[in-house]
């Protein structure tokens, strides 16, 4: 008899002791969910951050050796370059254009005659500043060129990646 008293009075949780488990149970994962999605969109705009910086380092050390290189600036606006750089190991030179049109656009380069090829997408801004020595406005004299690009990675009109260098022709004025 002791026994059956035993089993009558226990009782279990009631449905309103369970709905209550459930809700607080359901904030904590709402939270642990909008937690790691947080986290994990944070990673993707920092890879996509590094993957343009990287892009455009690149972009722009191909520019600066090539126009290091060269003899001298055939042709310069603001958005475009054209240089005239002797080829490695021969007498030869060849004619490397470097190019944008408006924001958004690629940097495109150009060998000789060759078809434009992409160096880097999503460009904000690139402007090419020449210091003309002795006061002369000659494109053919100048022997040092400034480089701003901009790289707008996410299109939010912010750039993503800013970098600035100075050139100065290594090969400027030499005898031929």
């Amino acid at each position: 008899m002791l026994n059956a008293l035993k089993i009558k009075n226990q009782k279990g949780f009631s449905l309103i002791e369970m709905m209550v488990v459930v809700v607080i149970l359901g904030l904590i994962v709402l939270g642990l969910v909008t937690f790691f999605t947080g986290g994990a969109k944070s990673w993707v705009a920092g890879q996509s951050q590094l993957k343009a910086q990287r892009e455009a380092r690149q972009a722009i050390d191909r520019m600066v050796r090539e126009i290091r290189h060269s003899e001298l600036i055939i042709n310069g606006v603001s958005k475009s370059i054209t240089v005239n750089t002797p080829a490695l190991g021969s007498n030869e030179a060849y004619i490397v254009t470097y190019s944008w049109i408006d924001y958004g656009d690629s940097i495109n380069r150009q060998v000789n005659t060759t078809t434009p090829m992409p160096v880097i997408d999503n460009v904000q801004v690139l402007t090419f500043t020449y210091a003309f020595p002795d006061g002369s406005i000659n494109i053919l004299d100048v022997s040092k060129v400034h480089i701003l690009l901009k790289v707008d990675v996410d299109k939010d009109g912010n750039p993503d990646v800013t970098l600035n260098t100075d050139v100065n022709l290594r090969n400027y004025n030499l005898p031929k």
